[in-house]
């Protein structure tokens, strides 16, 4: 009785759940075992007070510094493979591919923070310009006009938005604050930003670093034009999602299949872990299915698995784009107060802040039941509105950036030019470098923001597959000597195995002499009498036999031409 009263409790304790938001920001849960990951988002989405919650996701990293998202039909206590308490990360999982379309500011904001991280992280290629437009934005939006009683000469320094801010590049962020953004509120500076990131070529890419068939370090991405591939600062592959045709993953190999010019094609890149392979082949099939398909029902279950064995299995389960930008459409309530917060350091913030500004309180409280108890300090703050006139600002200036294309050309773009992730004088950075963290970062849960393509790591996963070589070898050896005792089950099989093989190769020739020959014995002569054996032959035999003669009289002729 004991011990079914301690089960019963351990069941229905409860476990601590902290998620980080991307102001850093956390919310404290309270969540039990059989609690599921969507129970949790919507828990996050109900604080915002967000509607347009399909952009976003939660994600983790597990005890072996491998990221996953948190899947919203399974427990959360079955995915994580660590002891409570948990420690989670909202984060934008599909970048909207038309900023327009996004119906709510509060959702513009959050994306917004989202974009700031990633310039701060590395993960947008820009040239110099593009990278003081970004930063005047983002300048805008943090101090509103610029004002020489407030703003010393050196005002740039104290934000940290790139991981390298060179002085060159602060001087053309500040000049084009002073000169361009006025009169912009955060709103406006900040949609402004979101259009301009969605013109470059790494904007939504979650790079994985992985090496090709050749052994050369390369970035995997997807988004929402299709799957692309980076190597140093250059992007090499661009598949369209309507030419791919499959996701595919093996152990520590990922395959995708397409076409390239009308033309089939296989790519194939070796990741350090399998773990590490099947997240990128899951974060594949999710893309694929967000932005590819026109309704969620047409989403099918995706297997990897090989002709012998189970395998994989995955299905993305949220709605499309198309259906998010359809949902967006008709939201017809009142637009939810943005309360805007300040970061004293950090990838999105500044060091010292003009404006002072707080997460958003909850517009209505979260559901009742057994869900988590949320507990973040919020303090009174004035909220910015998005009025009709800053609308259509952003929209004429939209309009504008129509006529003038902003997709680097190959005259303006190229490996020397492109200085990256951020200008500095005499110096490139390659593409998703990382950066250091500040000693007050040192515990971020939040470090697999960092990339690192290892070396070391590709090494010693090579070793370990030698080393496995040489065992597979060495017991072969042993067992064909005879210094391995086989239990009995392993000597049945073994008998089993023999015997299939010595009657298929029994079988098989029986039943070409059947098919082929004339030989008059009565015993093949009364087989080949029977209706089921003339129906076999007639109906699936003789069109199988011509099939093959043609594709081989085929492949003769191109021999014979060359």
């Amino acid at each position: 009785m004991l011990s079914n009263g301690s089960s019963i409790r351990s069941l229905s304790a409860e476990m601590k759940c902290t998620v980080r938001l991307l102001d850093d920001s956390e919310i404290s849960c309270h969540i039990q075992r059989e609690t599921k990951g969507q129970f949790l988002i919507d828990h996050i989405c109900n604080y915002y007070s967000l509607l347009e919650k399909d952009y976003f996701g939660i994600r983790y990293v597990d005890p072996e510094k491998q990221r996953h998202w948190l899947e919203p039909n399974k427990s959360v206590f079955k995915q994580m493979k660590s002891h409570p308490p948990y420690t989670m990360c909202f984060r934008v999982k599909f970048y909207p591919h038309e900023p327009l379309k996004i119906k709510e500011e509060l959702t513009r904001y959050l994306l917004y923070l989202q974009i700031k991280r990633d310039i701060f992280h590395g993960r947008l290629l820009c040239s110099f310009s593009d990278a003081a437009y970004l930063g005047a934005c983002i300048v805008q939006a943090e101090l509103g006009d610029y004002d020489p009683d407030e703003h010393p000469e050196n005002y740039i320094n104290d934000f940290k938005i790139f991981p390298k801010q060179s002085q060159k590049l602060e001087k053309k962020i500040a000049e084009m604050h002073k000169n361009e953004f006025r009169g912009q509120n955060p709103a406006v500076a900040e949609f402004n930003l979101l259009l301009k990131a969605n013109s470059l070529e790494t904007y939504g890419v979650d790079p994985h670093p992985c090496k090709d068939s050749f052994g050369t370090t390369t970035f995997l991405g997807f988004t929402a034009a299709g799957f692309v591939v980076f190597q140093g600062n250059k992007r090499i592959h661009l598949l369209k999602w309507c030419d791919v045709y499959k996701l595919k993953f093996e152990g520590k190999t990922f395959y995708v299949f397409g076409a390239q010019k009308e033309k089939k094609a296989v790519l194939s890149f070796h990741t350090s872990t399998p773990a590490a392979c099947k997240h990128l082949w899951k974060c594949g099939v999710e893309n694929q299915a967000f932005y590819k398909y026109a309704k969620s029902s047409q989403i099918k279950t995706m297997s990897s698995s090989k002709i012998f064995f189970k395998g994989s299995r995955f299905r993305y389960s949220g709605k499309v784009a198309k259906e998010v930008v359809e949902a967006s459409s008709k939201i017809q309530r009142e637009p939810p107060e943005v309360h805007r917060y300040p970061r004293s350091r950090g990838p999105a913030g500044t060091q010292k802040p003009r404006s002072r500004r707080h997460p958003a309180a909850p517009a209505s409280p979260p559901p009742s039941g057994p869900g988590p108890a949320i507990s973040v300090p919020v303090t009174s703050s004035s909220p910015v509105k998005d009025t009709g006139k800053d609308v259509d600002l952003a929209i004429e200036q939209e309009e504008k950036m129509k006529e003038e294309p902003l997709t680097i050309s190959e005259l303006v773009y190229n490996p020397s030019a492109s200085l990256l992730p951020t200008p500095v004088d005499d110096e490139i950075n390659m593409l998703f470098d990382t950066c250091p963290r500040a000693e007050n970062e040192k515990d971020d849960t939040d470090s697999f923001e960092e990339l690192e393509a290892d070396e070391n790591a590709f090494l010693i996963a090579e070793e370990e597959e030698l080393k496995e070589t040489r065992r597979a070898l060495r017991w072969s050896y042993d067992f064909l000597m005879g210094n391995i005792e086989v239990n009995a089950f392993v000597k049945s099989f073994s008998r089993l195995f023999l015997v299939g093989l010595g009657l298929l190769l029994f079988v098989f020739p029986l039943f070409l002499v059947l098919l082929e020959s004339d030989l008059q014995i009565s015993f093949l002569h009364e087989i080949r009498q029977t209706p089921e054996f003339q129906q076999f032959h007639i109906e699936y035999y003789c069109p199988l036999r011509q099939w093959m003669a043609c594709k081989i009289n085929f492949i003769r002729d191109m021999l014979g031409g060359f």
